[in-house]
C-alpha cells in the first residue's frame, strides 16, 4: 500500500479521500489555488503545497505543476478525484512518464473513452446496444444537419468530448439545428478545448441509468449494481439513488453484464462508470464511460457496505479486486442529492459569496460502516465547505451532499426530507427548499422517473411564490423579537458599576441594565412599536404592542391581527419557535444581517427588515434583465444596436462556471447600446446592454 498521495482536486471529493487515507495510514497531500488557500481539503490533509492563483485553469488545470508538488512532497502516487484532471489521459500518460502511479484507468483506457464518437463505435463491436445516431469525423454544419434530419428529431447534440452535462443541445425540428450546434460548439470548446460533436436520436422520456465498475490488473472486472440519475436540470445530476426503481432482476443483470462488457473492452482498471439511457420500457442504450469515480458514489457504498476509494487506492497499489461478483450483496435503498449554492427560482443561476451560516444536519461524515443493528447509517454527509468559506464563481458550487439510506425507498426519501428540512444557511442562495419540494413531489414518490421530471413537475417543485399572510409576517416577527431580546439579555453591567464598595473576594455579578432593553417598557407604561417588513414582492408595517396577558406581543396590519407569544432563536440549530396565533410554530430562521431567513416545508423566505420612516421603492417581480446575473465573459452577441427587439428575445450569451446563460430582453424597445463587447469579461450585476423601451403599437 502507498505511504504518501497527492490528491490533485479540491472540495468534497478532496476530504472524502483524505479520510479514507487516514484510516488506511497513507498520509495525504493538498494542493490549492489562492482561493482555497484556508479550505477544509487543506486542513484535511498533512500537508498542503499552493498551485497558482485561483482560476482553474491557472493552478487545478496545470499538471505539470501538479506532477511537481507529488515529487517535492515524496507522494509515490495521485489521485485526481473527479472533474478537472481526472479524465485527461495526457495528464494520466505524463504522471506515468513521471515514475508516479496515476490512482486511476490506464492513460489508454481514458483516451479510448474520452472520445464519445470513438468510444460508442468500440462499444458496437463489443456488442453494447447504442441509441441511433452519427457519431463519425465530419463536421461540416451542413453535413451535421443532414445528419439528424435523416436521424428523425428531436436530437440531441453532444460534445464528443463533452460530460457533465456541458456542451449539449436538444434540436426539435431541422430550422434549429445551426444555431443550436453553434452554441454548442462554443460551449464545447470552452470546456472541453475541442468543438466536436456528436449527433442521436433523442428519447422523449428517458431514464439515465448508469453502472459502477471496478476491474484491476489481474484480469478481475465486476459491477457494483446501478444507480438511477434521471432527475436532471439543463442535463445536470441533482438527485441519484440506488438501486434504480422499477427495474426487473433480469434487466439489472443485462445491462450489469454490458457494462463490465465495455469495461473489458477497453482495458479497463480501477473505478468507472457505464452510463446508460434507458426507456420507459427498459430498453437501454450505451451512452458514455466516465473513466472516474463519480460524485454519486455515496449511494452505492450505502447499499453494498464497501469504501470504494479503499478499493480505488488497493486496485492502484496492485492488488486484486477484494471481492469477487458472486460475493457482492446490496441491502436497502439510497438517495443523494446535492446541496448547490444557486437559485433554482432563477433558472438555476449559480450563487456566490461567503457563507455566513451553516446549519447542516447531524451526520455521520465520510463513514460507510454500519449503524444501529448492523444497517448504514440513515444520514451521511459528504463536504469541503465550513462556515466563512466562499463561494467563488471559479468552480463548482456545491455546498454539500446529503446521502440517506433505508430498508426501502420510502424510508429513504423520508430520511431525506426530514434532513433537507434541517438546512440552514445565509450568505448565498441554495437549492435546499427545491430539493425539499423534490423528495415530496408525486412523481418522484411514485418513482415516476425520467431526465425532463423538473420541468413536468415544474409548478409542484418551482411553485409560483405563495402570497405572505399574517401567520407570515407574524413568524418572521417573532424571529426578530427573538433576536433582539436575546441581544437585550447580553447586554449587562458589571454589578459595581453602580457604585459603593464592592465586598472583598465577592465574585462580580452581571446585572442588567433596563435603559438597554430592546423591550416595549416606558417609564409611563407600555409603549408600541413599528416593525416594518418586505420580501421581493410584498410589504408589511407591523404595530408591536405587548399583549395584554403581559406575556409576548400582539402585531397589528391594518384590520389584521396575531398573537405572538413565547417567541425563541435557537441559534445552533438555525430555528425559531413560538406560538403565533393558535399555532405552536419552529422553523428555519437565521438573521442574516437585517433580514430573517426563514425555511419551512419547502419554502424560503427572505424578509427584509427595512429601517423606519419612509416609503421604499416597491418591489417588482424581475421580469427580465439586462445586467449579468453573475461574474462570466460576454460569449456572443445575438442584437446590433438599433435593433427592435421583443420582451424574452435573446441578445446575448454570458458563460460563467463553463455553462452559457441567455440574457434576454425585459421588454420590447429598441437596442441603444452594447456596452460589452464579445469577449468582454464583467463582473455580477454588470449591465450588457442598454434598451429604449417602445410603449405598445408604436412603430
Amino acid at each position: 500500500m502507498f505511504k504518501r498521495i497527492l490528491i490533485a482536486n479540491r472540495g468534497e471529493i478532496a476530504c472524502r479521500v483524505a479520510a479514507t487515507a487516514a484510516r488506511l495510514g497513507i498520509e495525504t497531500v493538498a494542493v490549492y489555488s489562492d482561493a482555497d488557500a484556508r479550505a477544509a481539503h487543506v486542513a484535511a490533509c498533512d500537508q498542503a503545497l499552493r498551485l497558482g492563483p485561483a482560476a482553474a485553469r491557472e493552478s487545478y488545470l496545470k499538471g505539470e505543476a501538479i506532477i511537481a508538488a507529488a515529487r517535492s512532497a515524496g507522494a509515490q502516487a495521485i489521485h485526481p478525484g473527479y472533474g478537472f484532471l481526472s479524465e485527461n489521459d495526457a495528464f494520466a500518460r505524463a504522471v506515468r512518464e513521471a515514475g508516479l502511479i496515476f490512482i486511476g484507468p490506464p492513460p489508454e483506457a481514458i483516451a479510448a473513452m474520452g472520445s464519445k464518437s470513438a468510444a460508442k463505435t468500440l462499444m458496437a463491436r463489443a456488442g453494447v446496444p447504442l441509441v441511433p445516431g452519427y457519431h463519425g469525423e465530419r463536421q461540416e454544419a451542413d453535413y451535421l444537419r443532414g445528419q439528424a434530419d435523416a436521424i428523425g428529431y428531436p436530437v440531441i447534440i453532444k460534445a464528443s468530448a463533452g460530460g457533465g452535462g456541458k456542451g449539449m443541445r436538444i434540436v426539435e425540428q431541422s430550422a434549429d439545428f445551426e444555431a443550436a450546434l453553434a452554441s454548442c460548439r462554443r460551449e464545447a470548446l470552452s470546456a472541453f478545448g475541442s468543438d466536436q460533436v456528436l449527433v442521436e436520436r433523442y428519447l422523449r422520456r428517458p431514464r439515465h441509468i448508469e453502472v459502477q465498475v471496478f476491474a484491476d490488473r489481474h484480469g478481475n472486472a465486476l459491477h457494483l449494481f446501478e444507480r438511477d440519475c434521471s432527475v436532471q436540470r439543463r442535463h445536470q445530476k441533482v438527485v441519484e439513488e440506488a438501486p434504480a426503481p422499477g427495474l426487473s432482476e433480469a434487466r439489472r443483470e443485462e445491462m450489469g453484464a454490458a457494462a463490465v462488457a465495455a469495461a473489458r473492452a477497453v482495458g479497463y482498471e480501477g473505478a468507472g462508470t457505464v452510463e446508460f439511457i434507458a426507456e420507459q420500457d427498459g430498453r437501454f442504450y450505451f451512452m458514455e464511460m466516465n473513466t472516474r469515480l463519480q460524485v454519486e458514489h455515496p449511494v452505492t457504498e450505502m447499499i453494498t457496505g464497501l469504501d470504494l476509494v479503499e478499493w480505488q487506492l488497493r486496485v492502484a497499489a496492485g492488488e486484486a479486486l477484494p471481492l469477487a461478483q458472486a460475493a457482492l450483496e446490496r441491502r436497502g435503498h439510497s438517495i443523494e442529492v446535492r446541496l448547490y449554492a444557486e437559485n433554482p427560482e432563477r433558472g438555476f443561476l449559480p450563487s456566490t459569496g461567503a457563507l455566513r451560516a451553516l446549519h447542516l444536519p447531524s451526520a455521520t461524515g465520510f463513514s460507510v460502516g454500519a449503524g444501529a443493528h448492523g444497517e448504514p447509517a440513515a444520514l451521511r454527509i459528504d463536504s469541503g465547505v465550513r462556515v466563512g468559506d466562499v463561494i467563488t464563481p471559479h468552480y463548482d458550487p456545491m455546498i454539500a451532499k446529503l446521502i440517506t439510506w433505508g430498508a426501502d425507498r420510502d424510508q429513504a426519501r423520508a430520511r431525506m426530507a426530514q434532513a433537507l428540512s434541517q438546512v440552514r444557511i445565509a450568505g448565498v442562495s441554495t437549492n435546499a427548499a427545491f430539493l425539499y419540494r423534490l423528495m415530496q413531489s408525486p412523481a418522484f414518490a411514485s418513482a415516476d422517473l425520467d431526465t425532463g421530471l423538473i420541468e413536468r413537475e415544474r409548478s409542484t417543485v418551482l411553485p409560483s411564490p405563495a402570497p405572505m399572510t399574517m401567520r407570515d409576517w407574524g413568524v418572521a416577527a417573532a424571529a426578530w423579537l427573538a433576536k433582539e431580546s436575546a441581544e437585550g439579555a447580553r447586554r449587562t453591567l458589571p454589578q459595581r458599576v453602580l457604585g459603593g464598595a464592592a465586598t472583598a473576594g465577592a465574585p462580580e455579578t452581571a446585572w442588567t441594565d433596563p435603559w438597554r432593553a430592546a423591550d416595549s417598557w416606558r417609564v409611563h407604561g407600555q409603549g408600541a412599536r413599528r416593525l416594518r417588513l418586505a420580501t421581493d414582492t410584498e410589504q408589511c408595517e407591523l404595530r408591536i404592542e405587548p399583549a395584554r396577558s403581559g406575556a409576548g406581543f400582539t402585531a397589528f396590519a391594518g384590520d389584521q391581527v396575531v398573537c405572538i407569544a413565547d417567541p425563541r432563536l435557537d441559534e445552533a440549530e438555525g430555528a425559531v419557535s413560538a406560538l403565533v396565533g393558535a399555532e405552536a410554530v419552529r422553523c428555519g430562521a437565521l438573521i442574516d444581517g437585517s433580514s430573517i431567513l426563514l425555511s419551512e416545508r419547502g419554502r424560503a423566505l427572505r424578509v427584509a427588515v427595512l429601517p423606519p420612516g419612509g416609503n421604499p421603492d416597491e418591489v417588482a417581480t424581475d421580469a427580465g434583465s439586462l445586467a449579468a446575473p453573475m461574474p462570466g465573459k460576454v460569449v456572443a452577441l445575438m442584437v446590433e444596436v438599433g435593433a427592435m427587439v421583443e420582451r424574452g428575445q435573446p441578445l446575448a450569451v454570458l458563460e460563467a462556471m463553463k455553462m452559457e446563460h441567455v440574457i434576454t430582453a425585459p421588454e420590447a424597445g429598441r437596442v441603444t447600446a452594447i456596452l460589452h463587447s464579445t469577449g468582454s469579461q464583467v463582473q455580477e450585476g454588470a449591465a450588457l446592454l442598454a434598451i429604449e423601451p417602445i410603449a405598445a403599437g408604436a412603430a
